[in-house]
C-alpha cells in the first residue's frame, strides 16, 4: 500500500495538537500544583464529575445561561467546597461571595467590578474568557493586575480574594 500525502496527512492530523496538550500536561490530577489550596480545588472540586451538594442553585442558573454541564458542575463543587453563602451573576454586592461575570456585560464595568471584588474579599469568576480577542486581552490584563491568586481553567478564570493566598496563576 502506498502512502501519498494525503493519507500521511490525515494519520498525522492529532500531531498538530500535540504541543498545546504537552503544555497543560504537568497539571493533570493536580500534578504540578505547587498550593495546597488550588491542589485542594483540583482534586475535591474540578475532578469531580458528580455534585458534591443538595442544593443545586449555581448550577441551575449556570446551565440557564448557556454554560456546559461539565463546567457548571466545576463551579458548583468550587461553590460548596469553599464553603461559599451566595453567589450572584453580573452584579456585585458586599455580602455575596462568589461573582460570575458573564461576556455580556463591557470590558470597563467588568474591570470595574473586579476592582471592587478585591475590596469586598469577593471571589470571581470570568466566564468564556476566551470568547474573542477583546475578552481574552481583558482577562489576561485583569490576571496580570490581580494581587492573589488566579487559576485560568479555559472555560472560566477564577480570582481569588483571600488575605493568605499569595499572587500566583495557575493554568489548568
Amino acid at each position: 500500500m502506498k502512502i501519498n500525502g494525503r493519507n500521511l496527512k490525515r494519520r498525522l492530523y492529532g500531531l498538530a495538537m500535540l504541543p498545546k496538550q504537552l503544555s497543560r500536561v504537568r497539571h493533570f490530577r493536580g500534578h504540578g500544583v505547587h498550593s495546597p489550596f488550588v491542589y485542594r480545588l483540583v482534586r475535591q472540586a474540578f475532578m469531580k464529575r458528580k455534585l458534591l451538594t443538595n442544593d443545586p442553585r449555581l448550577y441551575e442558573a449556570l446551565r440557564q445561561l448557556g454554560v456546559g454541564s461539565r463546567r457548571a458542575t466545576q463551579l458548583q463543587n468550587l461553590y460548596t467546597v469553599c464553603s461559599y453563602q451566595n453567589f450572584l451573576i453580573n452584579r456585585l454586592d458586599a455580602s455575596c461571595d462568589l461573582c460570575l461575570l458573564t461576556e455580556s456585560i463591557d470590558d470597563k464595568r467588568t474591570r470595574a467590578m473586579v476592582v471592587d471584588a478585591v475590596q469586598h474579599h469577593t471571589t470571581v469568576a470570568l466566564l468564556s474568557p476566551y470568547a474573542g480577542r477583546e475578552r481574552a486581552t481583558l482577562c489576561h490584563q485583569l490576571i496580570e493586575e490581580h494581587t492573589c491568586t488566579s487559576v485560568d481553567h479555559r472555560g472560566y478564570v477564577l480570582l481569588f480574594t483571600h488575605e493568605n493566598l499569595p499572587k500566583q496563576h495557575y493554568r489548568l
